[in-house]
């Protein structure tokens, strides 16, 4: 499932793709043909860099097709070929700042045509601009390095492609600031370049995540039952996707239960955090020394609850000494979700998850709140077998 929602993002990030490199050639022929008729070195300067752009649009297609390949000597997939194609886009947009730069000091000196280039600059503006949004929100939506990098590079366009309308609205006014107006463009582009490819080198030099999203994963798994705490945690980015490989301490004596706790904990972790292409767990286990059971009643006297165990009207929540089976702490909880009339299974097993029980007494065996307890590693205890704590 995680697999077919990672290739149809890709196959949406290739179309879009292509519809940026065709937009960038017309944006290109089109400001390149009206910069040579008015006379506009800002309006040619900002022609080139929307022709670099297509070759820039070419390496993100390129970079995007490449993601999806699968190849056995690359066992992480190929998603840093995105990477590598943001990195292409950088290059591309610092040389278009270096041409529209050098135009700008040793270019001829000359009054442009407001009525041939004027035109042509505002509406190339509302192009850049609107597909420049389009396309970021698009990128971070399909976690898409390659795309937000181009939608980059189209807001960039914009605005260099914004002082260039403003020395041609200027003119009318005797105010020849054409040449001014290409060295601003320039230093612009420069300037998202440089972002662009410190961004993209820093991804491809295996920078870790951004600390935020990793304290969430590590918070969503020492949440998780029979899980102690998350010894050590190792992330890196992939293209824009992300790889997490955690060592985590578990409260059982059983090899068992620690492989299907963790081999269910990636498998979640995966569906929880859409990003996340690979999520590996190590499992330390041992006996913990005390054990979390909860235990279905009818009321806070505790007396006990025979009946389903999402029907259960309240819970005893036990912390016992593994060792000498000596109660700790004992603690009444209403069922919240006793009444529900629809799906009160999975709501009643999800929310004694977040107890984070390692035990439940329990006399069915199939019901959907077992089941998903019994997914997550808890032990299911029959009353017959528990020595009573319990008031």
């Amino acid at each position: 499932m995680v697999k077919n929602q990672t290739e149809g993002k890709l196959g949406e990030a290739k179309k879009r793709a292509l519809v940026s490199i065709f937009l960038n050639l017309f944006l290109a022929v089109g400001k390149g043909f009206a910069g040579v008729l008015s006379g506009s070195a800002a309006l040619i300067g900002d022609a080139i860099h929307s022709a670099t752009d297509v070759f820039a649009s070419m390496a993100v297609f390129v970079g995007i097709w490449v993601a999806g390949r699968e190849h056995p000597s690359f066992p992480y997939g190929l998603y840093k070929a995105e990477t590598v194609a943001a990195l292409a886009t950088s290059v591309a947009v610092i040389l278009a700042g270096y041409e529209i730069g050098r135009q700008a000091l040793f270019g001829v000196q000359r009054l442009p045509n407001v009525n041939i280039a004027l035109p042509v600059a505002g509406i190339s503006f509302i192009i850049a601009l609107g597909f420049g949004l389009i396309q970021l929100r698009a990128g971070k939506r399909l976690s898409s390095p390659a795309l937000t990098a181009d939608a980059r590079d189209y807001l960039a366009d914009s605005l260099s492609t914004a002082v260039v309308l403003l020395s041609l609205v200027l003119v009318p006014f005797g105010y020849n600031i054409d040449r001014l107006a290409a060295g601003i463009v320039s230093l612009f582009v420069f300037y998202a370049g440089g972002q662009l490819f410190v961004g993209a080198l820093k991804d491809l030099l295996d920078a870790s995540i951004d600390r935020e999203t990793e304290r969430e994963i590590i918070k969503f798994v020492e949440e998780y039952p029979r899980i102690s705490k998350v010894k050590k945690c190792f992330s890196r980015n992939a293209g824009g996707r992300f790889l997490v490989d955690m060592d985590v301490e578990l409260r059982t004596p059983s090899h068992k239960i620690a492989d299907l706790v963790a081999d269910r904990l990636e498998e979640e972790l995966l569906v929880e955090f859409p990003g996340l292409i690979l999520a590996r767990i190590r499992p330390h286990y041992a006996q913990g020394e005390f054990t979390r059971r909860v235990t279905p009643v009818k009321n806070p006297k505790g007396e006990l609850s025979v009946q389903h165990l999402a029907s259960s009207p309240w819970f005893l929540i036990e912390t016992i000494n593994t060792e000498t089976r000596d109660v700790k702490k004992r603690q009444f909880i209403e069922n919240r979700y006793k009444d529900a009339e629809k799906k009160k299974g999975m709501l009643v097993g999800r929310w004694l998850l977040k107890l984070k029980p390692d035990e439940i007494v329990a006399e069915e065996s199939e019901s959907v709140a077992i089941m998903l307890l019994k997914e997550a590693g808890v032990d299911i205890i029959h009353p017959s077998s528990v020595v009573s704590t319990m008031i």
